[in-house]
């Protein structure tokens, strides 16, 4: 999870006190309506509607500028203006009131995220990837950091390279503005939840060319869950800087830190020997009382900007990206006795990993004219390189036989750490060229096409199994839109992606790379000059020799690929419905099965809906009120001893409310989980946490 930063740097300081003083010396007040753009976060990758719940465009699908309507994919965007309304102050939280996407919350301090039945392992920060990763998230993330996220459904190649065919998640930083702004807000809730948070942008200097921005956030607290607490700092500085009329450069930083106590490794039991349910108290945790992890993230971002006269754009990123874990675990495994409550054993380990990303981007993009119409290009090339180094310290007394499950309080002497030893070590590159277009066929059609050439290795070795993978392939990207009216585009597209995989098969031959491939089709409108985007859409997915364990030779297991096809419906609605409506809606359905044509993944809900929403009293216009609803159906997954493990369909409801006590002051209120519903975060694995009950905190807004 993410923690707090003690102090700031004196650099950070500097940077605060410039800022301040920026508003001395700024340019006189501007006309209402020219104030509204200069105040509105300057993005990279599209433009925002102060407090909209959608934007005007986006780049997350195709590299191009083109409106949410323009895409032919399937694109949910959750604004700042979400974020705040609704205390998503993780990315956790945000991406469970996503259309398409379940949030599998595993542990206290990791999580998966899926989207149309298959693992995320596609995040871009401003559009830029991240190399191999595995989806498995560690620590709380925290979004005070971005202006909006854009999620993108569906095999996306030409914006990631390699990854899953499920969603690509891109996370827009804020971005300093030209004139000075600030903002704070301080939250008390439920089990001592605190927090406090800042966010200052203006110009450093007087002609107003270097202009900077600082945010930063620490929250701490207890939990719902025994034992466990967490506290987070987070900090984020970004300078732009314009060298010449035409010539940006921008350099940012985020520092994200954070530490628990008293988290699982691993979760709850779920059933007893006799596969009836355990059904353990909502707080109930199997973690001692010793046990903690620290996270440390650390990213760093230059970015340049060129402009030509033709109305030509070219930029040049380069970011280094640094993640540390390090903790004292305590798993605890078996299957209780319903009679006795003996059958679980402790598995102690201390662990730390250390990863490492170096990530280069340059493109250009622009119009030229081709058959007497204008068309858009965008071509570059990326290049990444990505470490790994984790150990594991095992503890003594790993099989020891703990008490009866209703007697376990967390009480268990801290092991010396050194049974056993292991780890991995691993490098993985890759580079990639792309090139995409929009040729204006006709004043209704529009081709959207490309091609992305990406080769990626990696070599190392993970636990005492050598990890070696290399796989080049050309991805294709193709769709096509029809304005069926000025306000409605039907559309239709066709993206691939691929990922290398180390795995080998019974002959010691490293199985080819996994394939994944999307069509799909739909309807966007889109109404009021862009303040109200709707879409639906149907889709199908496959994803082609997947790494599935067959056997064992010897100790060493082998592998076979196996298929996945998903199918399915979605709708997704952002905007603004009426004058002071402000809402976000989706609802999707999948359909998910392997290539015997059975079910897949079935701890993976086949409907969900995500609903959010925000009035403004016409009466008390001072007063905003609003709702949020998650629904999902039931899930299961069936276990090698018999055992059927299920949770219902469930529905979560929240509130929230805010005040405005004067132009600068406002006072929220926010509500979660309204009803006190009891159920599982998550079936991924064999064992699991249950949700937060109903919680509230009580926010109170400062803005200058």
């Amino acid at each position: 999870m993410p923690a707090p930063i003690a102090h700031l740097r004196p650099t950070a300081a500097a940077l605060a006190a410039a800022l301040l003083c920026g508003a001395a010396h700024a340019a006189p007040d501007p006309a209402p309506e020219e104030q509204q753009q200069q105040m509105t976060t300057v993005v990279v990758q599209g433009s925002a509607i102060e407090d909209s719940y959608t934007v005007k465009d986006s780049k997350g699908s195709a590299r191009l500028d083109l409106s949410l309507r323009e895409t032919p994919q399937s694109v949910s965007v959750i604004t700042r203006a979400q974020l705040d309304d609704f205390r998503l102050d993780t990315v956790n939280d945000m991406l469970a009131t996503t259309t398409g996407v379940t949030v599998e919350r595993v542990e206290n301090d990791r999580t998966y995220y899926t989207a149309r039945g298959f693992d995320i392992t596609n995040f871009q920060y401003d559009g830029v990837g991240i190399p191999f990763v595995s989806g498995l998230v560690q620590g709380d993330l925290d979004t005070v950091l971005y202006d909006r996220v854009d999620v993108v459904r569906g095999a996306n190649g030409l914006m990631s390279g390699t990854g899953n065919p499920s969603a690509t998640v891109n996370f827009i930083r804020k971005r300093p503005t030209s004139t000075f702004q600030a903002s704070a807000a301080l939250t008390y809730g439920s089990h001592a939840k605190k927090r406090a948070e800042a966010d200052i942008s203006g110009a450093l200097n007087e002609a107003g060319t270097v202009t900077g921005r600082i945010v930063a956030a620490y929250q701490d607290g207890d939990s719902y869950i025994d034992r466990y607490s967490a506290d987070r700092k987070v900090f984020y500085g970004v300078i732009e800087a314009k060298l010449a009329q035409d010539t940006t450069l921008t350099v940012g930083h985020s520092s994200q830190i954070s530490d628990t106590k008293g988290g699982m490794w691993g979760a709850l039991p779920l059933y007893y020997t006799d596969l009836t349910p355990t059904d353990l108290p909502v707080g109930y945790s199997t973690a001692a009382d010793w046990t903690r992890n620290h996270f440390n993230d650390q990213r760093t971002f230059v970015e340049l900007v060129q402009r030509f006269g033709n109305g030509w754009r070219a930029q040049a990123t380069l970011a280094r990206n640094t993640t540390k874990n390090d903790g004292k675990l305590f798993y605890t495994y078996g299957t209780p006795d319903r009679a006795t409550g003996f059958g679980l054993f402790s598995y102690p380990s201390l662990y730390a990993s250390d990863n490492r990303q170096t990530l280069a981007e340059a493109s250009a993009t622009g119009q030229f004219t081709l058959g007497g119409r204008r068309h858009d290009l965008t071509f570059g090339a990326n290049w990444s390189r990505s470490t790994l180094d984790d150990v594991s310290h095992y503890g003594q007394g790993i099989g020891t036989a703990l008490v009866p499950l209703d007697q376990w309080t967390g009480v268990y002497p801290e092991p010396a750490f050194d049974a056993g030893i292991d780890g991995s070590a691993y490098v993985d590159r890759r580079k990639s060229a792309f090139v995409a277009a929009r040729f204006d066929l006709a004043d209704p059609l529009k081709l959207i096409t490309g091609v992305t050439h990406t080769k990626a290795d990696s070599t190392g070795n993970a636990y005492g199994v050598t990890r070696f993978k290399s796989a080049a392939k050309t991805t294709p990207y193709l769709g096509l839109t029809y304005e069926l009216a000025p306000a409605l585009t039907a559309y239709t597209s066709y993206t691939e992606i691929f990922n290398p995989q180390s795995e080998t098969d019974i002959t010691g031959a490293t199985l080819a790379p996994m394939e994944g491939r999307t069509r799909e089709a739909g309807v966007k409108g889109e109404w009021f000059d862009g303040r109200l985007n709707a879409a639906a859409a149907v889709y199908k997915t496959k994803q082609l020799n997947t790494a599935e364990q067959a056997g064992m030779v010897g100790v060493k297991a082998y592998y076979r690929g196996v298929d996945a096809e998903a199918k399915g419906f979605e709708f997704d609605l952002g905007g603004e419905l009426a004058k002071g409506l402000q809402a976000s809606a989706g609802f999707s359905v999948l359909h998910l099965e392997d290539e015997q044509g059975n079910a897949a993944r079935t701890y993976v809900p086949r409907r969900t809906l995500r609903f959010s929403a925000t009035y403004q009293l016409p009466a008390v216009p001072k007063l905003r009120v609003g709702a949020s609803a998650t629904w999902q159906d039931d899930i299961y997954r069936n276990e090698a001893d018999g055992a059927v493990i299920r949770q219902p369909s469930y529905a979560v409801l929240g509130l929230m409310a805010r005040y405005e006590i004067d132009r600068q002051l406002s006072l929220a209120v926010n509500v979660n989980n309204l009803a006190d519903k009891k159920y599982l975060t998550s079936l991924y694995w064999s064992q699991a946490l249950y949700a937060a009950p109903r919680t509230a905190s009580a926010t109170l807004n400062w803005k200058y």
